[in-house]
């Protein structure tokens, strides 16, 4: 399917950030996969199953082909979902990646990048092409395997099967890659 029939991601409304130096955009992480995890900390299923996925994601693949960002998107419970908490909260369950908190609606209780996914609530799980397009959106659980073949899919598009065009090869981590242009096929 061509990029044209991806809508481009909308940008990330952020009013703080936290376990990163600087702000992030979709921008600067063109050529990388994004995975998007909308939550809130007193979700339920946010807590057991959404960011637990995003950690796994985020321990499975390599931080330069794939970036794992949590999205603090609160729509209810506002005065007990403080940035205070947050940070706290961040810290207490050992969220390593970079979190953002969605900038609050005016006037209506979704907050700004939430609404501008429309997003049906939390967990959302969203992934985002190398090219900066939305590409699959998931509301509630999904399974780490159907997760993990969608974002191994993202990922196997830049490489369009010519020799040389995979991602480096060698050997890391216990394991040794074959570059697929110098095989000792004759």
């Amino acid at each position: 399917m061509n990029d044209n029939a991806h809508p481009m991601a909308p940008a990330l409304q952020v009013e703080r950030w936290f376990n990163t130096p600087a702000p992030i955009t979709l921008d600067a992480l063109r050529g990388k996969v994004v995975v998007l995890e909308a939550f809130q900390m007193l979700c339920p299923g946010c807590v057991s199953h959404g960011l637990p996925q995003a950690m796994r994601i985020r321990s499975t693949f390599a931080d330069e082909q794939v970036a794992v960002i949590g999205l603090h998107a609160v729509f209810e419970h506002h005065q007990a979902m403080t940035a205070v908490a947050l940070q706290a909260f961040l810290h207490e369950y050992r969220i390593p990646f970079p979190v953002g908190i969605d900038r609050p609606g005016v006037d209506q209780p979704i907050p700004h990048t939430m609404r501008a996914y429309a997003m049906r609530g939390t967990p959302t799980l969203a992934l985002i092409d190398r090219n900066g397009r939305l590409r699959q959106q998931h509301f509630g659980q999904v399974g780490d395997l159907a997760v993990g073949a969608q974002i191994a899919g993202l990922l196997a598009e830049a490489y369009s099967g010519i020799p040389g065009t995979g991602p480096a090869t060698g050997c890391a981590e216990g394991a040794c890659a074959v570059d697929a242009g110098e095989s000792a096929v004759g």
